[in-house]
């Protein structure tokens, strides 16, 4: 599958240093209007966004705008190049907490000034440090569960409001040709993350920088995954894995775990025989949401921030009209501006204002705090739990002490 936006939102997503970058990089003054800029986006699946930015920025008169659209593993491409001269002076991206700390980026704070309120929290708070801003958020991207409206008719089955609920659905449903619900080929051990967690009532890190998921609840809600996987009501080994809506659109399962950007295809295929629910909550918990986000952001190595921080301002703050267009000309996400979402046209009715509605009431993204290292941690544990049965309590131990570890590591820094 080509990169495309959803890779912010697979439980897996880090960046590293291991790619080295280009030296095409365009940094030099001979522009004739204003400085040269060169400006790096990860490589789009969705046809005509390569040129949609290429028009915005042939549009912005203050200098010379050079995008480079940049196949491969792109969080590792940028976070070598950051460490150079070479690199971009503005890019997409997540700043990631090394990089912040270690001055690779500069404070965007003040390009956000009038309008902080209006770009969604989930997105904004994962860009933010010490109280300033480090990248602008441009699109969101959500995870959501599909249902076949009359295939629960059929079955007697109320949309799922709990995970124990979600578990009896996926029994009920399940018959000699359907299963009840898709996952992932893994179980969800690949793309659920923290979303249990949060469903829970819980979170991966506390506000004041703790673990946040040291707390019983966590492990009983795992183990109720495990048995999602034991019970035979999970559809497992699909022809496309859970970003691709084609087992769903193909009967193979009546319930699925998928992306916002496959609701047109849904849409387009099923016409009204679906619908679409948050994470069901458990236990004292409340429904989750993943959504994840890039920005725009400023490399601290670029000879000119502030032409550089003028363009994203422009981009990403002014013209609210290609910050719409982007969202949802060229795939199917959800402005990062919280007016923007509320009046587009494509997002005001069924499920697609339903998707809204979830990422204000029930969005989450994983905390600027919870580092790859951290990450990893609790990934391979809830693996264990989920495909093998292993123990939620002794595992959570285990991943409690390492994040903890982690997460004094990156406090001394700052």
């Amino acid at each position: 599958m080509t990169i495309s936006r959803r890779t912010l939102l697979t439980a897996g997503a880090s960046a590293g240093l291991l790619t080295a970058c280009g030296s095409n990089t365009g940094r030099d003054d001979d522009a004739g209007a204003g400085p040269k800029l060169s400006q790096w986006y990860h490589q789009y699946g969705e046809a005509g966004t390569e040129q949609a930015v290429e028009r915005y920025a042939a549009a912005y008169k203050k200098a010379k705008i050079d995008v480079q659209w940049r196949p491969g593993n792109y969080d590792q491409q940028t976070a070598a190049a950051l460490l150079t001269d070479s690199g971009p002076d503005v890019f997409e991206g997540s700043p990631t907490l090394d990089q912040i700390q270690g001055g690779q980026v500069i404070d965007l704070s003040d390009l956000l000034e009038d309008v902080r309120d209006d770009f969604n929290p989930a997105v904004l708070a994962p860009k933010t440090y010490d109280g300033k801003v480090w990248g602008v958020p441009q699109v969101i991207d959500m995870q959501l569960l599909y249902y076949r409206k009359s295939l629960l008719s059929d079955a007697g089955v109320e949309p799922p409001a709990t995970l124990d609920a979600l578990i009896d659905a996926a029994a009920k449903l399940t018959t000699k040709k359907v299963k009840g619900l898709f996952l992932g080929n893994d179980g969800g051990a690949g793309v659920l993350g923290g979303t249990p967690l949060y469903a829970a009532g819980l979170e991966l890190v506390t506000d004041d920088g703790k673990v946040g998921f040291d707390d019983p609840a966590a492990a009983r809600t795992l183990a109720k995954l495990h048995q999602l996987y034991t019970d035979e009501s999970l559809l497992l080994g699909a022809p496309a894995d859970w970003s691709d809506p084609s087992a769903f659109l193909q009967g193979l399962t009546a319930m699925q775990w998928s992306g916002l950007w496959a609701l047109p295809q849904v849409q387009k295929e099923l016409g009204d025989d679906f619908g679409v629910l948050p994470f069901p909550k458990d236990g004292s918990g409340a429904p989750a949401v993943p959504v994840g986000a890039y920005g725009a952001a400023v490399s601290a190595r670029s000879r000119h921030q502030d032409t550089a921080k003028d363009f994203v301002r422009w981009l990403w703050v002014e013209r609210t009209d290609y910050q719409e267009d982007f969202a949802l000309s060229y795939g199917f996400h959800i402005p990062a501006r919280i007016s923007l979402a509320k009046k587009a046209d494509k997002l005001k009715t069924g499920a697609a204002a339903e998707a809204v509605r979830f990422t204000g009431e029930h969005g989450y993204a994983q905390p600027l705090l919870w580092t790859p290292a951290a990450q990893t941690a609790y990934q391979d544990a809830l693996s264990r739990i989920i495909k093998s049965g292993a123990n939620p309590e002794s595992e959570l131990r285990t991943v409690v002490r390492k994040v903890s570890a982690e997460l004094d590591r990156v406090k001394k820094k700052s």
